[in-house]
């Protein structure tokens, strides 16, 4: 069984993966869908300020606080090679940092990006919005599974 420091590690890696999970899952479950509902300069402008939110501390700590102890996890799993748990650790890593840290990058940052650049009330802003709410949503739904994936991965490591 996983002890010490190390445990710690990858339960602080279990909580923050399922916090991450719990963020996603509420996005891709119901905020998503009420702010399609809007009319679409009222979900922009609402996305817009749900987006300037997201990366103040308190999210951030966890997001990416996640990220970093996924990645020290890795290292160590790499250095110290345990009897048991390796492959889930491995596991919950790769999981967190492509399907979760990875996507944010690659699919919706860009996206929140591009949409902070529209004004709500302006016509290309009412074009881009049904697009915008199936693609974010879409890639959403892959860091939430991803996100909850690697909290079990984890949590069975030091099952």
């Amino acid at each position: 069984m996983i002890d010490g420091p190390y445990f710690v590690l990858t339960v602080l890696g279990v909580l923050g993966t399922g916090l991450v999970a719990g963020v996603f899952c509420g996005f891709s479950t119901f905020v998503m869908r009420g702010l399609a509902a809007l009319p679409p300069a009222q979900g922009v402008a609402a996305m817009q300020a749900v987006n300037r939110a997201a990366v103040r501390p308190a999210f951030m700590a966890v997001f990416l606080g996640s990220t970093v102890l996924a990645v020290v996890i890795a290292v160590v799993t790499f250095v110290l090679w345990p009897d048991e748990g390796t492959v889930e650790l491995l596991l919950g890593s790769a999981l967190y940092l492509f399907g979760s840290f990875g996507v944010t990058m690659i699919a919706n940052v860009p996206r929140n990006d591009a949409l902070a650049r529209l004004d709500p009330g302006a016509p290309e802003a009412a074009v881009y919005w049904p697009e915008y709410v199936r693609e974010w949503t879409a890639s959403n739904h892959i860091r939430t599974v991803a996100s909850g994936a690697a909290a079990v991965s984890y949590l069975l490591a030091v099952a």
